[in-house]
């Protein structure tokens, strides 16, 4: 292999530190997703007829439910004898350990919880979420190329990455797995914000969240077959955890296009009367 072919990647994952304060990319990157997504969600929610004010309450919601699902995903999924033998570990979320099919569980449980109190449609919610989602997805994965985890199979490809954090030596350039997570979700970000914009008043009931949750893991089933293992008892396992945990999202979302194709009407948003704007 010639081994010009890879690009080196040796980014500090902390972007400045003051004293014990320290600003790391991941960071940075899981914030935006949520403050950016927050401005974007406010535009769907007003032109749909409701309130800046939903947003802001959504926004809580979706924060908790991210964090204590991915973490909890984490700790239950991938190493749950640890963590239950040592449950203050678990509350240490600055030492890393986020799972993503944790975050969806604790998203999905937190919008039940946000349509139940605030009596809005739960499939008009989730419709209108995916696209947020997707966007800070695309972000999240590239922190975690920042941080140089989540790596790929050694490859010779022309694009392959050699992670000299890792402490590797150029012979082991790898696939940029975290890229290609991002990239795709980014994609599916478009997709679903051009679906919307086009379509919103005529959407069938599901179809924004039947796309994304059947191409969002769909695609993460088969990446996976690229990625390192992240825990060691996946080398033992013909599938490894984060694909056995996709196989019933790619069902559900399945089930719920088919759900569209039968019944393809749009869903109202629902919830509290619009209140007046105040001077």
């Amino acid at each position: 292999m010639n081994l010009l072919n890879y690009i080196t990647w040796n980014v500090d994952p902390e972007i400045f530190s003051i004293g014990p304060l320290s600003i790391r990319w991941y960071g940075l990157l899981f914030a935006l997703g949520f403050i950016i997504g927050q401005r974007i969600l406010t535009k769907i929610y007003v032109a749909e007829g409701r309130t800046e004010g939903d947003v802001d309450v959504i926004t809580i919601y979706m924060i908790i439910g991210t964090v204590v699902g991915a973490r909890l995903g984490h700790t239950l999924f991938y190493s749950p004898e640890y963590y239950l033998s040592n449950p203050v570990e678990i509350l240490k979320i600055w030492e890393g350990g986020l799972a993503s099919h944790g975050a969806t569980i604790g998203i999905l449980f937190a919008l039940w919880l946000f349509s139940r109190k605030q009596k809005f449609d739960y499939m008009w919610v989730l419709d209108r979420i995916v696209i947020v989602v997707a966007l800070g997805g695309a972000l999240i994965r590239l922190g975690n190329l920042m941080n140089s985890e989540i790596i790929g199979h050694q490859t010779t490809v022309p694009w392959a990455f050699m992670f000299e954090r890792l402490g590797e030596n150029p012979t082991v350039p790898r696939h940029p797995t975290q890229l290609y997570e991002s990239l795709s979700v980014f994609m599916l970000f478009v997709l679903l914000y051009w679906l919307w914009n086009k379509y919103r008043s005529a959407l069938p009931k599901g179809l924004l969240f039947g796309i994304f949750v059947t191409a969002l893991f769909t695609f993460r089933f088969f990446v996976e077959f690229l990625k390192e293992d992240q825990v060691a008892k996946e080398a033992t396992m013909a599938l490894n955890i984060g694909q056995i945990l996709s196989i019933p999202l790619i069902l559900i979302g399945l089930f719920i296009l088919f759900k569209v194709w039968q019944n393809p009407h749009p869903a109202l948003p629902g919830g509290k009367p619009k209140e007046r704007s105040k001077v």
